[in-house]
């Protein structure tokens, strides 16, 4: 007997043993993995619980997209306006060859500036109905970032690193928190002008499962593409064939848990199959007065696309949707390389009546409070000429503002120097904002992890910090 076992049963190392546990461990670890992947998305829309109580309920990202120069709206620079004309001096530091601008002299801004509000807060004549607004903002004057183009910044200030593939903010709070509203999505997109640079990579899901990703809002009368049903479809028939399908799909995907994407898009048919009751009804501004539509600018043309944005921005939230992502100029609207006069002098009109409003009716709803509302775009711009009457971009010191959602209004928040170049104090760097947002909504963002490729992935990567000066 014990010969035939010797037969059947070879012997082993030690190295062979241990070499097979480990693999059988690895196997398990991998499993493991897989499985909470599948949970994860399975469990996407269910609400959690933050890891500390929040201030904000929501965010609305107002994205001027295209870099809009500072210095010409909330950072007034007396000293730029006194050099004008004169190469950069030596005491601002070596010139920035990196991006051609090395010769070009510096130039001032032609803006007549006020100060506003008890806070005393400077806003430049682009900004009038904004500027009303300033007790309400905690303006962020020494924000910086990494990337040098529009491709690159766009999407660091959407998922915190300048390379594609990496989450969006969107996504992040989706996964942090779950859904308020299981019939409309957690997290939206919305366009005004052309489509935005870089695209879906922006409010991607990334490396976390494929149901975080944003949904895309588009202009016009079908916010929401192919969520009417076909003609001569009953809600029966059509329930039937989401069952079926689900079944189909289901079926297949047993043996295939790690591949998110699909059960993301069984996750979608059911969201669509739920929004053709409550979505028509969140986009339907008719149900809207029209003393609102004033407010917000609807009755100007010019000012209609953005407008009815932001007064979807509100109805969303109201509903709500965490995350509601609006951009005003998408496609580089603000990229003002020449005749800065002529291309900020239309996106600041375009953006000043609307933001404004949406700021109103925030409060005047009581709505205020806990939705934080970020403005900003992916830099600045430099205080030197390019093309005689442009600006080139700014990474290296720009604003952004909060209001409401936990952020303390009318104050400052760091600096630039003389000139508007730099940060001097108290830099923010696009991690930075991130943590802080996320603060405000109840997530540390360095516990806020997921599992990908062995690593426990964070939003903010390596880096950031909480900038307290926004709620202390």
């Amino acid at each position: 007997m014990l010969g035939k076992l010797q037969h059947h049963w070879p012997v082993q190392s030690r190295r062979d043993f241990f070499t097979r546990a480990g693999s059988g461990l690895a196997g398990m670890a991998l499993a493991s993995l897989v499985a909470g992947d599948a949970r994860a998305a399975k469990d996407a829309l269910g609400a959690r619980k933050p890891h500390h109580p929040a201030k904000a309920k929501s965010v609305i990202w107002l994205f001027m997209e295209g870099g809009p120069s500072h210095i010409d709206l909330f950072d007034p620079k007396p000293k730029l306006n006194e050099l004008a004309g004169q190469p950069m001096p030596a005491s601002f530091g070596k010139p920035i060859t990196a991006m051609g601008t090395a010769g070009n002299t510096l130039m001032g801004s032609p803006r007549t500036w006020k100060q506003y509000g008890k806070s005393g807060a400077w806003v430049s004549n682009w900004y009038p109905h904004i500027a009303n607004h300033v007790d309400d903002l905690c303006i962020v004057r020494s924000c910086w970032a990494n990337g040098l183009n529009h491709v690159g910044s766009v999407c660091q200030m959407n998922t915190g690193d300048i390379l594609a593939g990496r989450p969006s903010m969107g996504a992040w709070v989706t996964y942090g928190l779950g859904a308020a509203n299981r019939n409309l999505p957690a997290f939206v997109i919305l366009t005004d002008d052309r489509e935005v640079v870089g695209g879906p990579k922006n409010w991607s899901s990334g490396f976390l499962p494929a149901t975080f990703q944003g949904t895309q809002f588009r202009q016009g009368d079908a916010p929401i593409l192919h969520l009417k049903s076909p003609k001569g479809t009953s809600t029966e028939r059509q329930r039937s064939k989401l069952d079926y399908l689900k079944e189909l799909n289901e079926r297949w995907s047993r043996d295939k848990a790690e591949d998110t994407e699909l059960e993301a898009r069984i996750q979608s048919y059911e969201l669509a199959y739920k929004m053709q009751a409550e979505a028509p009804e969140a986009v339907d501004l008719s149900r809207e007065s029209e003393k609102t539509k004033e407010m917000y600018g609807l009755n100007d043309p010019d000012l209609s696309a953005f407008g009815t944005n932001c007064l979807l921005a509100r109805r969303m939230v109201e509903r709500g949707v965490r995350f509601v992502e609006l951009y005003c100029g998408s496609g580089s609207g603000w990229d003002a390389h020449s005749n800065i006069e002529g291309n900020h002098g239309k996106w600041c009109r375009v953006s000043d009546k609307p933001v404004a409003g949406l700021l109103t009716d925030l409060k005047q709803r009581g709505l205020l409070d806990d939705t934080l509302v970020v403005w900003g775009g992916e830099f600045g711009r430099t205080p030197f000429n390019e093309k005689g009457n442009g600006r080139d971009h700014n990474p290296w010191g720009f604003t952004m503002w909060m209001a409401g959602g936990g952020a303390k209004g009318g104050r400052y928040v760091g600096s630039t120097d003389e000139i508007g170049l730099r940060y001097q104090e108290r830099p923010c760097h696009v991690h930075d904002i991130h943590a802080s947002i996320l603060h405000l909504l109840g997530l540390d963002h360095i516990k806020l992890t997921y599992m990908h490729n062995g690593r426990a992935e964070r939003p903010t990567i390596v880096g950031g910090g909480l900038i307290n000066e926004i709620w202390s």
